[in-house]
């Protein structure tokens, strides 16, 4: 039977023969079209050219970046002993560093894979805040009250002002938005367990009579703390590991807000080692301006390590958390948020008792009742909000409202 077409007769494709013979199956874009791209590409990214290392740090600046311009100002002012000027200008040198700390860690987490990623994350997710403890732990005993300030300020800052945060930026847009309820828990329990690790040295000191065992308790409610850290690990990583796993397009997300896309591992190690090496001296200028600032200023080294030093290591990375749930990917806002309290809660601080130990200066967990109020007060009110699995724009107006009447306190207490 002859055919319908002469063999020298071209065959017109037709459109559903129209994909290119090495695309994959089309995907949807947030558009709802369909685009022929790769894996791990977008629509608006498939066709875009190879950029050199410049042109990618270039596209990476975010707003905040402007700041750097104050590291050479920090030196400056230390050189001519200009306290207060060394004291901001570093602070305002360590947001953008904490922020290409915290894209470069992400990014090499995505591209090690889940398992390593996620260790790779626990382990560097809050280098800058211990960075910037570690250099308070060293100009020794005197500066301790600023490495638990440091500590106590970070936990609320996570709960309160970056969740709250985030759950007001994701509510102007969607009036509903819901997440993981089992992993938010687990994340609001092991605060808990933070809480619990705050009031009991407060409350031995008061009724014990052995207060010369402070430190050795310090040393226990530490190692107990760490190792509850690793078995959450083990959770997170192993066992449970399905409620923590990112799907392809959030990675996706995730490079859109931090602005790494099309960096290689090797870029993202080189602006880890730098930037850390920036926080690490700007860290030691920030503390040792303290003091001075703190009386010119009138205001007490707690609200300065509550506060100030805890919003300067959180401000830049934690911006990627409200960037998430304005992006309806509340799970990834309340992962970076709660996940980051935990780490600093449960590694972070016994890292620093460790270190103080092998000093020869040991650091006990003897916070100050209004420090330990302000964990417990946050651990609870973060409760009520984790337990539903669904969360409003109202509910972050009343997590920023508890910070600021909390901030507003550590302002007016006595130096």
């Amino acid at each position: 039977m002859p055919s319908e077409h002469n063999a020298a007769d071209p065959i017109k494709p037709s459109a559903e023969d129209a994909t290119p013979a090495t695309s994959v199956p089309p995907g949807p874009d947030d558009s709802g079209q369909s685009y022929p791209f790769y894996p791990g590409e977008t629509a608006a990214t498939a066709q875009l050219p190879q950029q050199s290392l410049f042109k990618k740090l270039l596209v990476s600046f975010a707003i905040w970046d402007v700041l750097l311009l104050f590291i050479p100002v920090a030196f400056y002012a230390e050189h001519n002993h200009m306290p207060i000027l060394t004291f901001f200008s570093s602070c305002a040198g360590i947001i953008p560093l904490a922020g290409w700390m915290g894209k470069a860690t992400e990014h090499l987490a995505d591209k090690v894979g889940d398992a390593l990623g996620g260790l790779l994350n626990a382990t560097f997710g809050n280098a800058c805040e211990f960075i910037i403890a570690l250099a308070a732990l060293r100009a020794g005993p005197a500066y301790y009250d600023i490495v638990k300030a440091s500590i106590t300020g970070s936990i609320i800052g996570n709960v309160l002002l970056v969740l709250g945060a985030s759950m007001v930026a994701g509510g102007i847009k969607f009036p509903v938005q819901t997440f993981n309820r089992t992993s938010a828990m687990t994340s609001a329990t092991l605060l808990a367990l933070a809480a619990v690790s705050l009031i009991v040295p407060a409350v031995f000191h008061h009724f014990s009579r052995a207060t010369n065992n402070e430190d050795e308790l310090a040393l226990g409610i530490s190692l107990v703390l760490f190792s509850v850290y690793v078995l959450s690990l083990i959770f997170s990583l192993r066992t449970h590991k399905h409620l923590h796993t990112r799907p392809e397009e959030h990675t996706t997300v995730v490079d859109d807000a931090l602005g790494t896309k099309g960096w290689s591992i090797g870029q993202s190690i080189a602006v880890l080692l730098v930037a850390t090496v920036l926080v690490a001296f700007l860290s030691e200028l920030l503390v040792h301006t303290v003091d001075m600032c703190a009386e010119q200023l009138g205001m007490n080294k707690v609200f300065i390590g509550v506060v100030l030093v805890a919003i300067i290591g959180n401000a830049a990375e934690h911006s990627t958390a409200i960037f998430m749930a304005m992006k309806d990917k509340m799970d990834l806002a309340i992962n970076i948020a709660l996940g980051s309290g935990a780490q600093i809660a449960l590694l972070v601080a016994p890292a620093l008792v460790f270190i103080s130990f092998l000093s020869g200066k040991p650091m006990d967990l003897r916070f100050t009742e209004f420090e330990v109020l302000s964990v417990v007060a946050s651990v609870i009110v973060l409760q009520y909000v984790a337990s539903d699995g669904e969360c409003n724009w109202l509910e972050g107006v009343q997590l920023l409202a508890v910070y600021a009447i909390l901030s507003t306190a550590f302002f007016f207490m006595a130096p």
